[in-house]
């Protein structure tokens, strides 16, 4: 499903950021480490400029999320009408559908928070062993994708101290796991120290609400209802009650003492709403339990109808999750998921771009400068041949424009920020999507700069921002 309906609107702009950072492949970038990145630039080598084929990694990712969704309900006990229900309601979350349609991050964490819940459900069930090194691999690559997992991580063993069972950690497989995981996450460590650890002043920039995706604290809690759907609500609450209070799961009570830590830390910290997203297949998967309990108790087929009402009910994710909509009608979407707004109009705002760039004299050396990383990899991906720069996370350190570019299309900004840099400043066009869509590009400013005031090397610190 996901890979039918893949190349509808278009690129995200994180993929297109992405896509722009595999060709800078490094051990780290300002804003993240390097998994994502390379696996973009692997798929661009396979199937080239191909939007649909870029995106079966992440539906492949969102399929296999599905599936250890199941194996978890089975850890704990689950039949197959338990695992059937945990996957079931895993693949309709919203969180797994948005991010199973594009390259993210995300898209990758999920998969790797649902491992590491199964490996270690499994590793405390069969007593530990070399087991715990498949949790360390695991934990290892996620933290090269994603410095969350060390969160994740952090939570499980807050949670075996607390709860038990504390023999896990009289395992040795168990620190030689952790040692595997700080084996594969040491290039990344050691470039992040080298460059001052730009990811803490990230986090900083987040939490002080500088994403798009970011929420006010207060909505922390009330998202939580969305990340999967309200009316699979029930099945998730039941597990989370199941997990702290059933004596059958008590060896698996940390899972749940996790997610209750994690919500309040980023619930205190600034944290995006979905940074816990990758516990609910586990919470799902403990949650099957009770609810297929309460189905078979009940008499006639009352309780199935109502289960499956729930499904039914949580159809619309489909709508507002995936790309099924006309493009024009994505207006009530965008109240409920930004980034489907941040899919469309690109190849239109690079050929406003274009055009601006093109009245610009070869002889002065034009330059494209974009505010965004999203913006500036639009333009790499549908303007070849154009010199285009950002400040903007990795993209400042990709390199200033030449000091022999006299002449710039702005792209972004508002006058007074660009205005003392040129000698003669002209808005020239306003980005339209054509579909009236009001998202971050629609109705930003072109700008053709001539004569510039001062040389990049003097103003390319001023366009430096992270965030």
């Amino acid at each position: 499903m996901l890979i039918a309906v893949a190349g509808r609107y278009g690129y995200h702009r994180d993929e297109l950021y992405f896509l722009a950072a595999g060709r800078h492949l490094d051990w780290g970038y300002v804003d993240q480490p390097p998994l994502t990145p390379l696996l973009a630039r692997m798929m661009s080598l396979i199937v080239g400029d191909s939007l649909v084929g870029l995106r079966i990694l992440p539906a492949l990712l969102a399929g296999a999320t599905v599936l250890v969704a199941a194996l978890v309900a089975r850890e704990l006990g689950g039949a197959r009408a338990e695992q059937l229900l945990a996957a079931g309601a895993t693949a309709m979350s919203a969180i797994v559908l948005v991010n199973g349609h594009w390259l993210s991050t995300t898209s990758v964490d999920l998969l790797v928070w649902t491992l590491l819940s199964w490996l270690t459900v499994r590793a405390v069930r069969l007593g530990g062993g070399p087991i715990w090194l498949w949790a360390g691999l695991t934990a290892g690559m996620g933290l090269q994708n994603k410095m969350l997992v060390v969160f994740l991580l952090a939570a499980f063993v807050v949670g075996l101290v607390i709860t038990g069972p504390r023999r896990v950690f009289r395992d040795p497989w168990l620190w030689l796991a952790g040692g595997v995981a700080l084996l594969v996450w040491l290039p990344n460590l050691i470039w992040q120290a080298r460059h001052d650890w730009p990811q803490l002043e990230l986090s900083a920039a987040i939490a002080a609400g500088s994403s798009g995706s970011s929420q006010p604290w207060w909505l922390f809690v009330p998202f939580q209802v969305v990340l999967v759907s309200p009316f699979l609500l029930p099945i998730w609450v039941a597990g989370l009650v199941t997990l702290l209070r059933s004596g059958d799961l008590r060896s698996y009570r940390f899972v749940g003492v996790a997610y209750l830590g994690l919500a309040v830390l980023f619930m205190i910290t600034g944290g995006k709403p979905y940074y816990i997203a990758g516990l609910y297949p586990a919470l799902l998967a403990a949650g099957s339990l009770p609810t297929m309990r309460w189905v078979r108790a009940g008499s006639g087929r009352l309780r199935r109808v109502l289960l499956g009402s729930a499904f039914v009910l949580s159809s619309p994710n489909l709508i507002l999750m995936l790309p099924l909509l006309p493009e024009r009608l994505l207006g009530p979407v965008i109240a409920v998921n930004y980034d489907v707004g941040e899919t469309v109009g690109w190849p239109r705002f690079a050929a406003t771009v274009g055009e601006a760039y093109a009245t610009l004299p070869e002889a002065d050396g034009p330059v494209v400068i974009t505010r965004n990383y999203g913006e500036a990899g639009a333009v790499e991906r549908y303007l070849a041949g154009v010199p285009v720069f950002s400040g903007h996370n990795a993209y400042s350190d990709w390199g200033a424009p030449p000091d022999s570019a006299r002449a710039a299309v702005f792209v972004g900004f508002p006058r007074q920020r660009v205005e003392p840099w040129c000698s003669e400043l002209t808005e020239v066009a306003r980005v339209d999507n054509g579909v009236g869509l009001e998202n971050d590009e629609q109705d930003v400013p072109v700008w053709t700069c001539r004569s510039l005031t001062a040389s990049w090397s003097a103003l390319w610190p001023q366009l430096r921002r992270l965030g």
